[in-house]
């Protein structure tokens, strides 16, 4: 029988794959690597778990332990507790964490609760080699990162289903948050070249549950959320539960003139059978949002005469400034998502699991980017806006064999199935009538300026259906304790038809199909039974119409192609409270869009080439019963090797830091008082692929402490951008959104 772990523990403390370090004689700024340390830290971590891997021995008089905890051992002056750490969800990873031979980060609720993390932005802080950026024209606003160097926006994933709605996604009814790093398209399907993101819902459970909390703060901030699950005895089905979460917020943007977000959600679930061979989970959550939304500062145009010291960078305003227009500018958004997982245990090391799944985002929405009027003006004009009336849908059924089975000496854990899928994109057009919205100063914008122009519908739209179909396999093989061999493979057919319609209604309709194989393969060592070293390769595709848009220039073009190489080691020490990574690792994008050069050349030919490399380390977990530490460090070195765009050859890929740092740790001092605090560095990154202009670096750092009253109420105060830093938090082509000011939040969590 295998020993993975597919529950999830809520109290459980997350554990991460990656980490943090820093060189001395770093420049101010960056954080500089050293080589040497890259290949000290795998034996430094093999070390480490030959100490602290072995049993303790047992002591002599007895320890003081607290009644109805985990056992305790004391190694030296370290005494901590067991634990269960946090595994994946992904059926097609096998074993846990600690022996799938990729880096993976789970980033636990107790984690992102500390820290008073409401969105996925903020939970996605908590692991390096992410950057965020703000929507632009061709993309809405919302949920856009890059993971290693490479686009994940249509890689987000709740519960194992992908979540294409272009929205800022909410934390309250998760449990963890899976990232995936490197190539991954056995896992995760198409896209998912630098990794991929794994929402996990909360679920109903055999246990009662009556919590919540009530949040205050500046910036007339307020938020109550609360998580009900009850247990039903009576019910005529064994294993009845019901759980309702709920979330509303309201508050100012900290640092932000104008910018408000308003937001409510529910998420209601059902369950049969739990605990039973069978078991039936129902569920449905709707968020709905009713901002005002803000698209920042403009960036200074390198041809701009007015502003020719700062030209490419940073105009010289106030970061609160807002340049677009309250009577004008919003953004509407109802997500609702309808989930049915059928689950069934055949008794002999085999389990089935059906997930249907129904989702629908709407978003309808006007915002004002802050473009200049002229090359020789301070004057920002609001006749550039962009306008999102937008309907996503998806249907999709996910269907997986999973268990354990033995050829001889051999051990066999297994995952196979079947995917399928059927996304619809609609976005109609907008057109404007009547006279331009007057311009505003650059210095002192004026937010109340009349909306003297009619936005409305002309008829025209574009609308794109997908439908993708998926079969899957995946095996780790055991030989002996020490030595495990593990493969996926996934064939996927992935069909689009687009189509642009005119106001007139007259269509142009395009199509694409693709089948592409995706492949991993890895091998595990296990000095120890708490430690492995691993090296692994893996790879993706990018299909032209992974965005569900097409054009007369992508049509024809195959699937971008991609491959990862990763080693590293992992090591859960202290009784497997601690959990130590280290891995190195190269991502090859073979086949990159680029434009045709040649003559007879189409406007774009697959003859790029790119590829990050680099180092990602960790550590999480306790570190003694009192003190727990959740860090992360990326170094990530990118290149565009080869381009049809001879400005871009030897350059950098845009928005990849080399530097990437988080960093946040707890401390209980006395029972039932604890502090924390938290650090994250971003390092300078260029904004295009020509390496012409960059966003600057920064440091973050934030503060908590929290008071427990009594069993029923415990009280947490946090302040976020304790040196009100300026920075830019999301970049886009033609302006960017500042971080969020220093503000403060005073939590009560209560139980009743």
């Amino acid at each position: 029988m295998s020993d993975r772990n597919t529950s999830i523990n809520p109290s459980a403390t997350a554990v991460s794959k990656t980490a943090f370090t820093t060189s001395p004689g770093s420049t101010e700024g960056s954080i500089w690597p050293s080589l040497r340390s890259y290949a000290l830290w795998p034996t430094l971590l093999v070390a480490a778990g030959t100490v602290h891997g072995q049993t303790a021995p047992t002591p002599s008089a007895p320890t003081n332990t607290d009644d109805n905890t985990a056992s305790t051992q004391k190694l030296s002056d370290v005494v901590v507790e067991a634990r269960v750490a946090p595994s994946s969800t992904n059926p097609t990873h096998t074993e846990p964490i600690l022996d799938t031979p990729k880096t993976i980060t789970v980033i636990d609720r107790e984690v992102f609760e500390q820290q008073g993390a409401t969105t996925l932005r903020d939970v996605l802080r908590n692991t390096p080699g992410i950057t965020f950026q703000a929507g632009e024209g061709g993309t809405p606003a919302g949920d856009q990162l890059t993971v290693r160097g490479f686009s994940a926006r249509t890689d987000i994933f709740i519960d194992g289903i992908r979540d294409t709605g272009g929205y800022a996604r909410d934390s309250f009814n998760l449990e963890q948050v899976e990232v995936t790093k490197g190539p991954s398209s056995s896992d995760a399907g198409r896209g998912s070249t630098g990794g991929s993101i794994n929402l996990v819902s909360k679920k109903p459970q055999l246990t009662s549950l009556r919590a919540g909390t009530a949040g205050f703060g500046t910036d007339e901030y307020f938020r109550s959320t609360i998580d009900v699950n009850e247990a039903v005895p009576q019910s005529p089905i064994a294993g009845t539960a019901v759980r309702v979460n709920a979330m509303y917020q309201d508050n100012d943007v900290p640092g932000r003139d104008v910018a408000h977000n308003s937001s409510w959600a529910v998420a209601p679930s059902l369950a049969f059978g739990l605990n039973t061979p069978t078991s039936v989970i129902l569920s449905y959550l709707h968020l709905h949002q009713n901002n005002l939304p803000d698209y920042g500062l403009p960036w200074v145009p390198a041809t701009n005469v007015a502003l020719a010291p700062y030209a490419g960078g940073i105009p010289p305003v106030d970061f609160s400034n807002f340049y677009g227009l309250k009577k004008r500018d919003y953004e509407h958004v109802d997500n609702d998502l309808f989930t049915a997982d059928l689950s069934h245990n055949f008794g002999d090391n085999f389990t089935l699991r059906n997930v249907t799944r129904f989702g629908e985002t709407v978003r309808d929405s006007i915002i004002t980017p802050p473009r200049f009027l002229s090359d020789n003006a301070t004057t920002i004009r609001r006749s550039d806006w962009k306008s999102r009336d937008q309907i996503d849908k998806i249907l999709a059924n996910n269907t997986a064999l999973t268990g354990t089975l033995s050829t001889g000496t051999i051990t066999h854990d297994f995952a196979a199935g079947a995917q399928f899928s059927r996304e619809e994109s609609i976005n109609y057009t907008r057109v404007k009538t009547g006279p331009d919205s007057p311009s505003t100063d650059l210095y002192q914008p004026n937010p109340e300026d009349a909306y003297t122009e009619a936005i409305t519908r002309n008829g025209a739209f574009t609308k794109a259906v997908s439908k993708s179909s998926a079969v899957f396999a995946a095996d780790t093989l055991k030989f002996g304790s020490q030595w495990e061999v593990s493969g996926a493979l996934r064939w996927e057919n992935f069909d689009t038809d687009y189509n642009s319609v005119t106001a007139a209604g007259v269509g142009a309709p395009l199509s694409r199909e693709d089948d592409m194989l995706s492949w991993r393969a890895g091998i595990v060592y296990k000095p120890q039974e708490n430690g492995s070293v691993y090296a692994g390769y893996g790879t993706s595709f990018n299909p032209s119409a992974e965005g569900l848009a097409l054009t007369t220039s992508t049509v024809l073009i195959e699937p971008e192609k991609s491959r990862t190489y990763e080693v590293g080691t992992k090591w859960d020490i202290f009784n497997k409270n601690l959990s130590l990574s280290a891995a190195l690792f190269r991502t090859e994008k073979s086949n990159a869009r680029t434009p045709g050069n040649d003559p007879g050349d189409p406007p774009t030919v697959l003859e790029g080439k790119q590829h990050v490399q680099g180092v990602e380390l960790g550590v999480s977990g306790k570190i003694t019963r009192h003190w727990t530490a959740f860090a992360g460090y990326a170094y990530m070195d990118s290149e565009i090797a080869n381009s049809n765009t001879a400005a871009e050859l030897g350059k950098e890929l845009p928005l990849t830091p080399k530097n990437t740092l988080n960093l946040w740790t707890t401390y209980e001092i006395v029972h039932g008082f604890s502090i924390g605090g938290g650090a994250q560095y971003m390092d300078t990154v260029y904004r295009n692929a020509t390496n012409v202009s960059t966003v600057p670096s920064y440091w973050l750092y934030n503060a908590m402490a929290s008071y427990e009253v009594n069993k029923s109420l415990s009280l947490r105060l946090n302040v976020y951008n304790l040196t009100d830093k300026h920075y830019v938090d999301r970049p886009s082509g033609g302006h960017f959104i500042p971080g969020q000011g220093r503000s403060a939040v005073l939590t009560a969590n209560f139980q009743f």
